[in-house]
């Protein structure tokens, strides 16, 4: 195919581009700042994440990603058409891009999806599921006969998938993950200490101090936010067990789910996983401990990714070097026509 290939990693949180020869190019959060008069858009990335919580009435930030999903088509189409923009310059023929959506999008939202990348200036669009582009990037043999198990842990979402020859056996997804984990945390600051703190603040104490279970070290840090009666600034110590505390219960759904998923997974795939293990990608993979709790709750061997951040960026990549495989598991590459052509066929029935 003509063009740059492209592979996008479209989280809820960031957006990781990979182009085919040059390997991962841009890790930007998914934040757009606009002017809430005219809707002209001011800055995308990193410069408007730092405007969250700061920036005037004039002035409107907003995540357009939400759970996965596009929540605002217009902002989402201006955010990836100055990515698209940045990275092609005056590169004739449009790129083509792979994108990754949750393992349990709805056919709208699928339609959705690659209606705003091809509106957003892409020639040819393409969906793959988190999971199974985790599982390639995260260098596992997914073309084999038997049973993977790839929880993929986003800012949106978490995915956990079983996976046997290049296709998803068993799906389920769960709002509980990255974002959730951090606004649970300003939840309890605020129900336990009358303390209002911002989304950066709950997220840098999440980094530092968080951990899925309570440490028998307990450790410490100094935060900042503004008291809920006085409305006075305040300086406050939070401890790593009042962080757990706080993100115990989704840290709790997210074990569930997996359960769900095992549950449901047919016996024989079910031994695969036993002698496998369990798979950890996504930037929530991360958080202190929560590979021992899933390997305790579960009784499965359970490891982190190397560089579980870009395990989906970096297996798009690797999808990008070998397109015969979207070919041979049904993934095709769509222009704006054919996104047309399928809701008129729809909208028919």
């Amino acid at each position: 195919m003509l063009g740059l290939n492209i592979g996008i990693d479209l989280g809820t949180t960031s957006v990781i581009i990979y182009v085919e020869g040059e390997g991962i190019i841009m890790s930007e959060p998914s934040v757009v700042a606009f002017r809430t008069d005219t809707g002209k858009v001011l800055t995308v990335g990193s410069a408007a994440y730092d405007m969250i919580g700061r920036c005037p009435s004039s002035v409107t930030v907003v995540r357009p990603m939400k759970d996965g999903v596009v929540s605002n088509f217009t902002v989402t189409e201006q955010m990836i058409r100055y990515y698209i923009q940045k990275i092609c310059g005056n590169n004739i023929f449009k790129p083509n891009i792979v994108v990754c959506m949750p393992s349990t999008v709805t056919n709208l939202e699928h339609r959705t999806i690659l209606d705003v990348i091809t509106a957003s200036g892409a020639g040819k669009a393409c969906l793959i599921e988190e999971p199974l582009a985790a599982a390639i990037g995260a260098g596992v043999d997914i073309s084999q006969p038997r049973g993977i198990m790839v929880i993929d842990i986003g800012g949106g979402t978490t995915d956990a998938a079983i996976i046997t020859m290049g296709s998803i056996a068993i799906g389920k997804s769960t709002n509980s993950a990255g974002n959730a984990l951090t606004e649970a945390i300003m939840r309890y600051v605020r129900r336990e200490r009358d303390i209002l703190i911002g989304e950066i603040t709950a997220e840098h104490i999440k980094r530092t101090i968080g951990c899925a279970y309570i440490r028998q070290e307990e450790i410490a840090m100094v935060a900042k936010g503004k008291h809920y009666i006085t409305g006075m600034p305040i300086s406050f110590e939070i401890t790593s067990t009042e962080a757990f505390l706080a993100m115990r219960e989704h840290i709790n759904h997210i074990v569930d789910t997996i359960k769900a998923v095992l549950e449901q997974t047919p016996p024989e795939l079910v031994g695969d996983v036993l002698q496998e293990g369990i798979v950890l990608t996504g930037g929530g993979s991360k958080l202190y401990g929560l590979d021992a709790v899933i390997e305790k709750e579960t009784g499965l061997k359970t490891i982190v990714a190397q560089d579980p951040t870009n395990c989906v960026a970096n297996g798009t990549g690797k999808v990008l070097k070998n397109l015969e495989f979207l070919a041979e598991n049904g993934y095709l590459f769509k222009t704006r026509q054919d996104i047309i052509g399928v809701e008129a066929e729809d909208d028919h029935y």
